[in-house]
């Protein structure tokens, strides 16, 4: 099967055409126009704000116009990840789709699925007239991967529905009630720099990592490669006289780092470091056995004419910042079986000419525990003599005891899949935290097709559960007149 046999069904021509459009974090315009062009060329009531986040409004069919309204929700954007040897803008260039067996994936690239595959279903329900539905409000944020600043910004009043579907978790047959709340943190240490007197300049390289989602995949504890290259820069300097030139690792602090690099001056030899790395590699690969396949370690000589290098005392801090700095899960759910309640996840360490900055994601289900997590950065920060601090926080998604949605999810899936949905909460952030703390008493159930590998370039599409999830939400939305 290839992708153009796909492409006659309207949910995976919707996902090809949005997938020609850059739509990566803050940088949504040109998808959002897309989305009010189509509602205005079908007549369709459409408002976009200057966060160009989109609502959409699709009117009931016969027979459902005193059936509550219900929102349809997810976000424009997607997390930009790449694989080192792969040539893509992501500011400019279209995602390449291929078919792979089930699968559509990209072509060493983030697919977008996430959350690509809500606008595809939304633009999908919008442009089918045989639909039997209440009226619908297609609400797309943007910048939920980076803060969710959309959701957060969105002027409300403009919704006037009391139920809503989000379709942005990633596992079939699995329906979330719950989510984390979270925040950004940000180490920023100043750069001071010094004429080089050492004789030898040496990449250090950390590859094959799998990476993935910062909440969702934090449980299958995952190597860092930010924290083992902390690891790696700590053993040297504890052994041999260094300093760094440079340093840089992951690009976004909501996906596991799979890579990270640092370029080091020393008068040491090759064969000296190379066999700490070499140690090093076969310890790590012991440590994560059965988690990680193939990491890779690697220093190499570059001859180049480094005439200055930062200094020996912010180096260290750097190095002393990246071993400390503590990472992974912090707490686990005391309420549910294997959930994780609070974590950390250093994912971005981002060089610039007079600074460098450690990115983090922070994550809980319980608002003292995400705030505990904040006080221990500030006091590392404190204890290392530099500046940290913490943004874009966003609410927890609560349980609700009493949800006539979730029950009648219950009862639908249960006809459809022949089989019991799991009901589960999510230690990630959903934008179903921030929207139900803007709108009282909203009752929101959160669902989607199987995703694998999100916020990497591994990430693919199951094609069959993309149209059962689909054929799901058709037949969710039709029966809704039975339960009102």
């Amino acid at each position: 099967m290839e992708l153009k046999d796909l492409l006659n069904e309207k949910i995976f021509y919707y996902f090809n055409e949005i997938s020609k459009i850059p739509r990566g974090s803050k940088n949504e315009i040109e998808i959002a126009n897309y989305l009010e062009d189509f509602a205005k060329k079908r007549n369709l009531e459409v408002y976009k704000d200057k966060f160009n986040n989109i609502l959409i409004k699709k009117e009931a069919t016969s027979g459902y116009e005193n059936i509550p309204s219900i929102v349809i929700q997810g976000h424009t954007d997607m997390v930009c990840e790449k694989n080192q040897n792969t040539v893509h803008d992501f500011s400019k260039d279209p995602i390449k789709l291929q078919v792979d067996g089930n699968f559509i994936k990209a072509s060493g690239t983030t697919l977008g699925a996430d959350n690509g595959i809500a606008v595809a279903y939304a633009l999908a329900l919008l442009d089918s007239n045989n639909l039997k539905h209440p009226k619908l409000e297609i609400f797309l944020t943007s910048d939920e991967e980076q803060g969710m600043g959309g959701a957060s910004n969105f002027n409300y009043s403009k919704l006037e529905s009391k139920i809503m579907l989000n379709i942005d978790t990633e596992e079939e047959g699995e329906f979330y009630v719950s989510c984390a709340g979270g925040a950004r943190g940000i180490f920023t240490i100043p750069l001071t720099y010094k004429s080089n007197n050492y004789s030898n300049i040496f990449h250090i390289k950390i590859r094959g990592l799998i990476g993935g989602h910062s909440g969702m995949d934090i449980i299958k504890e995952r190597a860092n490669a930010n924290k083992l290259l902390g690891r790696i820069l700590n053993e040297l300097n504890s052994n041999f006289d260094l300093a760094l030139v440079k340093i840089w690792g992951g690009s976004k602090d909501n996906a596991i780092p799979r890579e990270s690099d640092a370029i080091i001056a020393t008068n040491s030899d090759f064969n000296e470091l190379n066999n700490v790395i070499n140690n090093l590699n076969q310890m790590f690969n012991k440590e994560y056995l059965g988690i990680e396949e193939n990491i890779k370690l690697t220093i190499e000589v570059l001859n180049e004419n480094i005439k200055k290098i930062i200094s020996k005392e912010i180096s260290n801090k750097i190095i002393n910042l990246l071993f400390l700095h503590f990472n992974g899960i912090e707490s686990m759910s005391k309420n549910i079986n294997n959930l994780v309640e609070s974590s950390l996840n250093l994912g971005v360490i981002e060089s610039h000419k007079d600074k460098i900055l450690f990115k983090s994601a922070i994550r809980s289900s319980v608002l003292t525990r995400k705030t505990l997590i904040i006080q221990k950065l500030y006091s590392l920060a404190k204890i290392l003599n530099i500046s940290f601090k913490s943004n874009a926080d966003y609410p927890a998604w609560e349980y609700k005891k009493d949800s006539k949605i979730r029950e009648i999810c219950i009862k639908e899936y249960k006809k459809f899949a022949n089989t019991e949905p799991k009901i589960k909460a999510v230690h990630a952030g959903l934008e179903c935290g921030i929207i139900s703390e803007k709108i009282n008493n909203i009752d929101i159930i959160s669902f989607g097709p199987n995703i694998f590998g999100a916020h990497t370039p591994e990430e693919k599409l199951d094609i069959k559960s993309t149209r059962r999830i689909y054929n799901f939400l058709i037949q969710l939305l039709e029966n809704s007149k039975n339960y009102f």
